[in-house]
């Protein structure tokens, strides 16, 4: 079987066409500049952008300001830009009015004014409204203020209290006053229909004296007060009692035990065998002698003694006729219950003999004539000298 060769094969036609078409459409290697040149170009124009846009701006006038006297539609076609509020321009340039100052194109609050029309409410405020509680108080008073005279009592008070202020921003300051007093008071209508302005009641209230208050205060609860009062006396009544009550038994208890000592003093020379004296004493002469003039006028103090003499068992108290009157005497009945070192003494005086008992009776009788004569009358004769 004859071998066939193998078939060259040569390029396709289609395949060769196609070939000579892309090399027809690619561009030659030198025709675009390369990516860095256009990054560098891109710089460039950029930053040549930037310095004609600032000098373009430095080298523009600012439009001027229209004339603050000129109308809006005078100036609709000039090249001005209308002047701000709360500025003044003249020939093109703006000046702010005292309180404002420039911020660019315009004119803001720069503080003055605002402090000084917060002070002048303040001081409206408190003259009106003081009036008010002036009133409340019955006091003659004027309540109802018209606008006008709230406008005088404006312009008072800034005379007083000008603050620097032009006549221009004194004018700002009471238009802003009169609008904070229009939202502040309240607002009626007289009898002839005139508009007034009055301090609120609760306000007015807090603008009276501290005086004027309380007396208020009283009047309205005139029934709670008057118990309190009354409860209040009671009870200091009371007290004033009990104090009077306890003064009067300490003070009782000491010439009680005044007269106990008398009594005593008493007891001790009758045992020693003084004749001058008598074993009883006379009440009366006693009340005189224990009490001061004062006292001798309260008789429910002598009344405390007595009860006090008559629950003391050592004490006796009998009637007696002395010099043609019946007179109370007291007497001291308990020698056992005469205090120790006089209850020695005693016993000294009658148990020895000879000189120490005569010079021992001497002493004890110089003692008792030191503390007190057995008679009430020759004592108080003894102190008046």
């Amino acid at each position: 079987m004859p071998s066939r060769s193998p078939r060259r094969l040569g390029p396709h036609p289609s395949a060769s066409s196609s070939s000579r078409r892309r090399g027809a459409a690619e561009p030659p290697p030198g025709l675009f500049p390369a990516r860095e040149d256009l990054l560098r170009l891109l710089a460039v124009l950029t930053i040549a952008a930037a310095v004609a846009a600032a000098c373009s701006r430095l080298n523009r006038r600012p439009e001027p300001f229209c004339d603050s006297l000129q109308a809006p539609d005078d100036y609709a076609g000039d090249a001005c830009q209308p002047c701000p509020q709360n500025g003044r321009c003249v020939d093109g340039q703006l000046e702010c009015v005292q309180g404002f100052k420039r911020y660019g194109t315009s004119c803001i609050e720069d503080g003055l004014l605002s402090q000084t029309a917060t002070k002048i409410s303040e001081l409206l405020q408190l003259k009106i409204c003081d009036q008010h509680a002036r009133a409340l108080c019955g006091h003659h008073a004027k309540i109802l203020f018209h606008k006008h005279e709230v406008s005088d009592t404006v312009d008072e008070l800034l005379s007083k209290n000008p603050a620097g202020l032009t006549p221009d921003g004194i004018e700002l300051v009471k238009a802003r006053v009169l609008e904070s007093a229009q939202g502040f008071f309240e607002t009626t209508f007289t009898s002839n229909k005139a508009e007034a302005f009055k301090c609120p009641e609760l306000v007015a209230e807090r603008h009276m004296p501290l005086t004027c208050q309380v007396r208020q205060w009283i009047s309205t609860n005139i029934i709670f007060v008057t118990t309190i009062c009354i409860l209040l006396a009671a009870l200091l009544w009371i007290l004033w009692i009990i104090y009077r009550r306890q003064a009067l038994s300490n003070r009782a208890e000491q010439i009680y035990e005044q007269v106990c000592e008398i009594l005593e003093d008493n007891a001790i020379n009758v045992k020693i065998g003084n004749s001058n004296c008598e074993p009883w004493v006379v009440a009366s002469w006693l009340r005189d002698h224990v009490l001061v003039p004062r006292e001798r006028k309260n008789t429910f103090l002598w009344k405390k003694v007595e009860e006090l003499i008559l629950e003391d068992s050592r004490i006796d108290q009998y009637p007696k006729v002395i010099k043609g009157e019946s007179k109370v005497v007291y007497e001291w009945q308990a020698s056992g219950s005469l205090s120790g070192r006089k209850m020695k003494k005693v016993q000294g005086a009658r148990e020895p003999t000879g000189d120490g008992a005569i010079k021992l009776a001497e002493e004890i009788v110089g003692e008792v004539r030191e503390q007190g004569s057995c008679s009430v009358v020759a004592r108080r004769d003894r102190t008046r000298a």
